[in-house]
């Protein structure tokens, strides 16, 4: 019975009686007000009876480490939802250079896709991130209150309760800041009517360097690993909880990315290093307990999935089927999981890359820059994969003309990975998901080596660029079954040259999992200007001049604030860009 949330609906339903419960008509606070509320209707009709309702105070439901963790699970639940999920592709990925539109595409979708983005566009909004948050800053509220009451919730256990869903705070305030910019910022919990939820946009500055202070704070208090790893098949696996949920190497993660953007080199590498140096302890310690592994490698020092595994042949696409897959890889930092024996679906994959149900999904991959041949891979035409890359052949489907999204849709994939000539002896064979339960993965090892690189490559001291290329080298080895196809001379002595080389890998390894766009920005902030992001994304465009002369506008990279807001809290002033339509009366 999930107790907790019906308590708070019913002492809402009393304050309702005797006044306006909300302080505000605002979307973001109805948002922060319902945040919890929504998921636990039901099965609670017995509680119903226990106490006259004016009897009823909130207080008095927080008692016990059970309430904690219904709510702190309720917060993962808010990250999962269809809408919150595909909140966090269409502004990820939908305007980069690597989609582009399919069949029967919504024309909200459409728009965003042709850079026509309004503030009545429903993906301006922006309240399932906010349920989320106000999620986790209920249970930062009232966990400590709780670990007063019930002896049998100890002070590590609310500490790291409290880390757990501060990195889901901050996980979605990151999402907000580089998707609206400038945005509302609060931690404190919508359980109070006297609460004031018309709030000021808070800068993207002030918000990252918040955000940083807040899982500095709480990292060491984040549990290490949930449980004791299991012997599952032919080698030591990662349980499903430990990237499944928020865990310390996931917060390092998370900060390893925070501090990228911050342009802290010399953090972002250090976290960036301390994920690498866990996971190389952890193979460490399965071959210890289990002998070899056949499906991971330590590859210049850093264990990774092969694609090739030792007594597998030439067959490749194993590294994509336990990642993608399978899900809960060794090598997932963080990841939600959706399971298809409780019907949960990953709405985002579903609807817009595809499944079995609906196989072309509503987007399609840019076939303007990979082209729509197999063929063309293998003769070395497609200027971004070498023809030994298996990420071509994984990521994307090719079928007739139309060339589909691959990655996530298909459970499993697999190719020859020598002496291929031609498309019929590259042997590919493929299967698509069928019951839409895909993962969704946020965070995994690759990401780290390319932070690492990245910020090497910034920093730029003695030595820092042949760092940056052996880390990029590394992914793009595991890629190409550990064949050597970058030349280090043709990049270390030249920063731009490092940069590019370090954007085409991310490129490369992270195609369609909601990063693109958010490089293509952070590349913008850093430079000043929008030069890189114009000439990557107006290659997709019909009128490329126009969205060129569109997209050099720094402030239009971002999303404007949705009109709904604007309407109902006189502290938020509409983004520049988008100040001589529909909202020129909220223009600065």
């Amino acid at each position: 019975m999930k107790k907790i949330m019906i308590r708070i609906i019913i002492k809402t339903a009393c304050q309702k009686r005797k006044r306006n419960f909300f302080p505000c008509s605002s979307t973001i606070a109805a948002a922060l007000l319902t945040g919890g509320l929504g998921w636990a209707l039901t099965s609670c009709n017995d509680f119903l009876d226990i106490l006259p309702m004016n009897d009823v105070v909130l207080e008095n439901f927080w008692t016990e480490k059970a309430d904690v963790t219904s709510v702190r699970n309720s917060c993962y639940e808010a990250l999962a939802n269809q809408d919150a999920m595909n909140r966090i592709g269409i502004w990820g990925e939908l305007r980069s250079d690597n989609l582009l539109a399919g069949a029967n595409i919504p024309n909200d979708v459409s728009e965003v896709l042709k850079e026509n983005v309004l503030s009545s566009n429903p993906y301006c909004n922006w309240s399932k991130l906010y349920q989320c948050i106000n999620r986790c800053n209920i249970v930062c509220h009232y966990a400590p209150q709780v670990q007063n009451i019930d002896p049998n919730y100890s002070e590590a256990e609310m500490k790291a309760d409290v880390a757990e869903v501060s990195a889901l705070r901050a996980l979605c305030y990151f999402y907000l800041i580089r998707t609206f910019r400038d945005v509302p910022y609060t931690r404190e919990p919508s359980i109070d009517d006297t609460q004031n939820y018309i709030l000021p946009a808070t800068k993207f500055e002030d918000v990252l360097d918040s955000l940083i202070t807040d899982l500095e704070s709480v990292k060491d208090d984040a549990v290490r690993r949930f449980e004791l790893d299991r012997v599952n098949g032919s080698y030591y696996s990662f349980p499903e909880v430990n990237s499944s949920r928020i865990t310390r190497v996931a917060i390092w993660a998370e900060l390893a990315d925070l501090y990228l953007w911050k342009q802290d080199w010399d953090n972002a590498i250090k976290y960036a290093d301390m994920v690498i140096d866990f996971k190389r302890q952890q193979y460490l310690e399965l071959k210890d307990r289990v002998g070899d592994i056949k499906e991971i490698e330590l590859i210049d020092s850093v264990p990774l999935l092969l694609e090739c595994p030792d007594g597998s042949g030439d067959r490749g696409g194993n590294a994509y089927n336990a990642i993608f897959g399978d899900g809960n890889s060794f090598e997932s930092l963080f990841e939600l999981y959706f399971s298809s024996s409780q019907n949960q679906a990953n709405a985002w994959v579903r609807d817009y890359y595809g499944s079995n149900d609906t196989p072309n999904g509503r987007l399609r991959a840019n076939a303007l820059t990979f082209g729509t041949s197999i063929q063309d891979v293998i003769e070395g035409k497609v200027t971004l994969y070498k023809p030994t890359d298996g990420r071509f052949f994984e990521t994307f489907r090719v079928e007739g003309s139309n060339l589909n999204v691959g990655k996530y849709v298909n459970s499993s994939v697999g190719y020859q990975t020598k002496s291929v000539t031609s498309e019929k002896n590259l042997n590919l064979s493929t299967n698509m998901r069928g019951n839409n339960a895909s993962p969704w993965i946020f965070y995994r090892l690759t990401d780290m080596l390319l932070i690492k690189a990245e910020a090497l490559v910034k920093r730029n001291h003695e030595g820092d660029m042949d760092a940056a290329f052996n880390m990029v080298n590394i992914v793009n080895k595991r890629a190409n079954n550990l064949t050597q196809t970058l030349k280090k001379e043709e990049y270390t002595n030249s920063e731009t040259a490092m940069e590019n080389l370090v954007f085409d890998e991310r490129r490369r390894e992270f195609m369609f999992e909601g990063k693109r766009w958010y490089d293509l920005v952070r590349r913008s902030r850093r430079d000043g200007n929008t030069a890189y992001l114009v000439a990557a994304v107006k290659m997709k465009h019909d009128n490329a001049n126009a969205i060129g002369i569109r997209l050099a506008d720094l402030n239009m990279i971002y999303f404007p604030y949705a009109k709904s807001e604007l309407k109902v809290n006189p502290l938020l002033q509409q983004n520049s860009a988008y100040t001589n339509g529909e909202d020129e009366e909220y223009s600065r």
